[in-house]
């Protein structure tokens, strides 16, 4: 079975994956656009990009009623640890190989402070080799930068990018990343979600289709992507 990827609104991603389910970034409660609820969701891993509540999220009982392991750098998992949650701590450059697949933590441009002021050491992009043969990069929150091209060496079938500008990049700098990253196809995240990140993602779609390689997914929070 092919991976699947569904968007719930924001950063919040769903992979199915070989018999496993993913969750990134499970800003669910007091997301305005979100479609599900926290405890509709059943992960066997919830991942996380940076510590910023709209990241963060619900990730704490969601993985306390599941029981699910959440990866993410070293101080996110520890804060989370001592909240009674199975965790797994990385660092940008680190990767590790899980039942699903091996995780590597990207640099990533922005900030990361916990939802009660704690240290929440540095914000990270995440790339997935999966088991199926499948890589994608979740860039999380980040700026544009010049190691993106690396990132885009190792080969990428889905790019999840960050497009509503004001705290990451917009549009016009997603153009670039996209072509040092070379994916194969493109979803925008991160917009739309408040009035200070509204953008037009079928406009920005045009843009990709004309200065990129990239196939665009626009999505209606909700809907699925499939890769391979």
């Amino acid at each position: 079975m092919a991976t699947r990827v569904r968007w719930l609104g924001h950063s919040v991603l769903w992979i199915e994956t070989d018999g496993r389910k993913l969750l990134i970034d499970p800003f669910l409660s007091g997301n305005p656009v979100a479609v599900e609820k926290a405890e509709s969701l059943h992960p066997d891993f919830i991942l996380i990009t940076h510590g910023h509540f709209d990241h963060v999220g619900d990730s704490a009982e969601i993985a306390k009623r599941t029981g699910a392991t959440v990866i993410a750098n070293y101080e996110i998992a520890d804060w989370l640890g001592k909240q009674g949650v199975n965790t797994h701590g990385m660092q940008p450059g680190g990767a590790f190989g899980f039942p699903f697949g091996v995780v590597k933590l990207t640099h990533a441009l922005h900030g990361s402070v916990l939802p009660d002021g704690s240290n929440g050491g540095i914000a990270c992009g995440i790339q997935l080799f999966l088991n199926d043969g499948s890589r994608i990069y979740d860039a999380g929150d980040t700026g544009l930068f010049g190691d993106m091209r690396l990132i885009g060496e190792e080969g990428i079938d889905l790019a999840c990018l960050p497009i509503g500008d004001n705290f990451t990049m917009g549009p016009d700098d997603t153009i670039r990343a996209l072509k040092m990253l070379e994916p194969k196809m493109v979803l925008p995240i991160h917009y739309n979600t408040f009035d200070l990140i509204k953008q037009d993602a079928n406009s920005w779609a045009e843009k990709v289709r004309l200065g990129t390689k990239a196939t665009p997914h626009v999505l209606q929070v909700g809907d699925w992507v499939e890769i391979g």
